[in-house]
């Protein structure tokens, strides 16, 4: 009779009641565990967040009736009695927001845009010096109107342009393209963020040293924007009906002088609705 040691019978009879236990099967669909979660979006989740501002002068009262535009989308909205505005269900990513309201100096920013969060905003207004006009009549469309001093400027032979026949005839995508074809801009892109930012840098020396360069002022329709100013947040060239750059302040129009053309100008002018 063989003799089997209880240690080794003891392995024996562990090992067959592990073979005979039914084996748990998960339920598909389900984490192991309650704990985990997904670390991406769920499918179909959409990418947005809100804007919050606030709209005074410099003495910090509100300003009603001011208009807050998002460049490159449909968003025009006016601030409330309080200088109040909110943005709803906002696409993420990076935006130029331009401010303006009668009788005060029009302003612009850049935003960006979180996703499922409240960016919180402020913007502060001077307000404009009152001067008497003489009696204007009206007898030509607006756009022609506003044009009419970019085809003086552009016949005086001070600075270069490019008129609307030839941004068509570039056929860019990119208003930034348009740039490079200047002789006084160079189109530089920027790596100090996680998204490439291009901006017109003029060869004079000075300027910004974050950037590297010398940045120039970029002006759409008049309003001044922030500096130095990624070229990728302007209009298509398709709503584009102008651009003149000026190399210095020497050349610069007297009404766009200021202390940040030493490096030059840049005036973006837009179709004004298409036509």
């Amino acid at each position: 009779m063989r003799h089997v040691s209880f240690k080794r019978w003891a392995l024996v009879a562990l090992a067959g009641a592990l073979a005979s236990a039914p084996v748990p099967v998960l339920s598909q669909g389900r984490p192991p565990f309650p704990s985990a979660r997904a670390e991406t979006p769920q499918p179909g989740a959409r990418l947005v967040g809100t804007v919050d501002g606030f709209v005074s002068d410099t003495a910090l009262a509100p300003l009603h009736a001011a208009f807050v535009s998002v460049l490159g989308t449909n968003i025009r909205i006016g601030t409330g009695p309080n200088g109040r505005f909110r943005i709803a269900n906002v696409p993420v990513g990076q935006y130029l927001v331009v401010v303006k309201r009668v009788g005060y100096q029009p302003i612009s920013a850049v935003i960006d845009v979180p996703r499922g969060d409240t960016l919180r905003v402020a913007y502060t207004m001077d307000k404009l010096s009152a001067t008497m006009l003489d009696p204007v009549v009206v007898t030509e469309k607006s756009p022609t109107l506003r044009m009419r001093e970019f085809e003086r400027r552009k016949a005086s032979g001070v600075g270069q342009f490019m008129d609307r026949a030839e941004i068509e005839q570039r056929n860019s995508v990119y208003a930034t393209d348009l740039f490079r074809k200047f002789l006084s801009v160079t189109v530089s892109p920027s790596h100090t963020s996680a998204i490439t930012e291009y901006y017109a840098l003029s060869t004079r020396e000075g300027g910004d040293p974050t950037v590297g360069a010398c940045p120039m002022q970029v002006y759409l329709d008049q309003v001044p924007l922030p500096t130095p100013f990624n070229l990728d947040l302007l209009p298509p060239p398709k709503e584009l009906a102008g651009l003149e750059v000026y190399s210095g302040p020497a050349t610069v129009p007297p009404q766009f002088a200021g202390r940040n053309t030493s490096c030059g100008v840049v005036l973006v002018w837009t179709r004004e609705g298409g036509g």
